[in-house]
């Protein structure tokens, strides 16, 4: 079926005429009518207008060349980030009736390059702690992971080819390793945050979730780049993202302090079988050392996270307070209490943590942990553990989550590989180099 293609197959067909752009998003509303009812992926689908833009794409088409190779390409949008003419409740019934006017910047590119925009995928409550009703498509009865737990769930169930998803501790990698597909968290500020409700804006990572590290760079090379509308984005010029073939096997940094000593035993063990693999490739694996500076990492983060959060939420809390979940309620109440000294002292122990980390890099290309703590909890009462993920999100550092075996529960394991900041063109390189030795060709058995 054309809707179980990457990104990069099904632009090939679809600019050799083989497949058209109305064909595939059939395949995909088709698959989304066979499983929605069990695995609850979608805040809201924009059938009508989804039909509209393929049409519109394929008469281009027969004109011409595609845009991009995101032309004709069904994507999913996290529902917190904007799309003009769409509900954007980001989880929330306090934001029922709130229907933007605008693209969010990263929604505007994504349409520029062609891409079908199918509708807005489900979110926790304003990205945050509370579960939402989506189901892992391995197990409906675990956990897919959060805040983009329905951007997840719907491309690792062949709903659509690709979805965006946010991280701000670990909201991208937890959700694509928990279901099984590819997760990219660029440098914070790669990617514009304009048109994206704000958890925390020194946190913050837009990024997509996509079935291979090459759809995933495909996306990073639209939504990336400077935004005159977002004050905090990079100006750095965007770079080729899409993988080259690496001079020499990769220099991999292993961090097993902390993370092994948090990992139970089935990521351990997939972390240690996907290091074996990548040796055979010519890999070489060196034990790194985190800085000092690590120990008082999540408590710091937490603080940034919370400040932040309830800036955000401040007047909306006081006026909806009964509405707000509790684990939402509980953040925002924690960042009202918080004083401005102790918020100083966590953003000043962000800045030092960011040039401390450098160090990790010294003599290595990337890092390499494993991705989460657990496969998929079999509860969906939680969203899982962002530890392993928080780090890179508090260093605003790239990272991409490659899934690597299924445990004995037959649930994903992920490996999680970190850059230095900027690095994705390498970082993405490095990721296709290991996702062709580990081999991954596991899907979820649907039906």
């Amino acid at each position: 079926m054309p809707n179980n293609l990457t990104i990069a197959a099904a632009s090939r067909e679809i600019a050799s005429g083989n497949l058209s752009p109305k064909t595939l998003l059939k395949a995909c509303l088709d698959r989304i009518d066979a499983l929605e009812d069990r695995i609850k992926a979608w805040a809201f689908l924009d059938r009508e207008g989804a039909v509209a833009q393929a049409g519109r794409l394929e008469k281009e088409l027969a004109g011409g060349t595609p845009r991009s190779p995101l032309h004709g390409i069904p994507i999913g949008i996290k529902d917190i980030m904007y799309v003009a003419g769409l509900p954007n409740t980001a989880g929330s019934s306090i934001r029922k009736d709130f229907i933007p006017e605008f693209d969010a910047t990263l929604v505007s590119r994504l349409r520029k390059a062609g891409a079908v925009i199918l509708g807005k995928t489900i979110t926790t409550p304003f990205a945050c702690f509370d579960p939402a009703e989506t189901c892992n498509p391995w197990n409906i009865g675990h956990t897919p992971g959060g805040s983009s737990s329905g951007s997840a769930a719907a491309v690792a169930s062949g709903m659509c080819l690709a979805a965006m998803g946010s991280q701000t501790g670990g909201s991208i990698t937890r959700p694509a390793a928990f279901c099984g597909i590819v997760g990219l968290k660029p440098t914070l500020g790669r990617v514009s945050v304009h048109g994206v409700v704000p958890v925390s804006f020194n946190l913050d990572h837009p990024g997509p979730l996509a079935r291979s590290v090459e759809d995933a760079a495909i996306i990073l090379q639209v939504i990336a780049g400077h935004d005159p509308s977002d004050s905090l984005s990079l100006s750095d010029p965007p770079l080729r993202y899409l993988p080259e073939p690496l001079s020499r096997p990769p220099r991999i940094g292993l961090i097993k302090e902390y993370f092994y000593a948090h990992a139970d035993d089935s990521m351990t063990s997939a972390t240690e079988n996907a290091m074996a693999l990548l040796r055979t490739g010519g890999a070489e694996f060196v034990e790194v050392d985190l800085p000092k500076s690590f120990d008082s990492l999540h408590q710091s983060h937490r603080t940034i996270m919370v400040c932040e959060g309830a800036a955000y939420h401040d007047d909306l809390f006081r006026q909806h307070k009964k509405e707000y979940p509790p684990g939402l309620r509980s953040l925002v109440e924690e960042g009202l209490a918080a004083s401005a000294v102790t918020y100083a002292k966590a953003r000043r122990h962000q800045i030092d943590y960011k040039l401390d980390i450098q160090s990790a890099f010294q003599n290595v290309d990337i890092l390499l942990t494993p991705a989460t703590r657990t496969p998929a909890l079999a509860t969906l009462d939680s969203t899982g553990d962002p530890a392993f993920n928080s780090p890179w999100s508090y260093a605003g550092l790239p990272t991409v989550s490659l899934p690597v075996e299924l445990t004995p529960s037959g649930l994903p394991a992920a490996i999680q590989l970190v850059g230095p900041p900027l690095s994705e063109a390498p970082l993405l390189s490095t990721a296709h180099w290991c996702e062709k030795i580990l081999g991954w060709n596991e899907s979820p058995d649907l039906h």
